[in-house]
């Protein structure tokens, strides 16, 4: 089994963090590889270069030995489409089920994505629920969703893509966007940064107005 957690990680927090050792122990994974995008189809592209994300990735995941970094989205030019990585992975890896970790805000918007049916056979998409977040899908969506769900991580192992999982644990409200407005008006370090990622943006002076 492998597991992919794309993202802008703008800054990276606790909340993927914890998002991504709930996955690991949940499949009982080898490895998670974290895969930043470099230009987001769905939101706005990051404020900070793609060099100092990787900085602060590579910090914030060296204390957990089955975090690695899949930097293929960001030497490819043109927008991050979740759809090409996955494609690619398929390709060197076609016996082999792969867990697509993303949170419910992306799962409940899966629909805009780009071929996004292609994608869910590709691989499981796994989602992560956070603290006040609910599944609130429609249409197409809907029926995936009632088609593909599964409890039951034994058949995620026979097959190689086609199932949903909702992933439950420990749930950390957090989130880059509000963490990136703490930071732009406080010299205060955030609660919900790693430390090595918070001495990072002090030392770069990342998020200023």
């Amino acid at each position: 089994m492998i597991a992919i957690f794309g993202g802008t990680f703008d800054p990276v927090h606790f909340g993927h963090l914890n998002m991504a050792q709930q996955c690991v122990a949940t499949f009982k994974l080898h490895s998670l590889y974290f895969m930043p995008c470099a230009i987001p189809a769905h939101k706005a592209a990051p404020g900070i270069s793609t060099e100092h994300r990787i900085a602060m990735l590579k910090t914030a995941i060296k204390p957990y030995s089955q975090f690695k970094l899949d930097l293929r989205e960001l030497k490819r030019s043109g927008p991050s489409y979740s759809l090409l990585s996955l494609q690619e992975l398929r390709a060197e890896n076609p016996d082999t089920p792969i867990l697509f970790l993303i949170g419910m805000d992306s799962f409940n918007n899966l629909d805009k994505w780009y071929q996004w049916q292609t994608i869910t056979s590709l691989c499981h998409i796994v989602v992560y629920q956070r603290p006040g977040q609910n599944c609130d899908v429609q249409g197409e969506l809907k029926n995936y969703k009632q088609q593909a769900m599964s409890n039951d991580i034994s058949l995620l192992n026979e097959k190689n893509g086609g199932h949903l999982y909702f992933l439950e644990g420990k749930q950390l409200d957090a989130a880059s966007s509000t963490i990136r407005q703490t930071l732009k008006k406080s010299i205060k370090k955030s609660e919900l940064l790693p430390d090595a990622v918070s001495h990072y943006i002090k030392q770069h002076q990342l998020y200023q107005e």
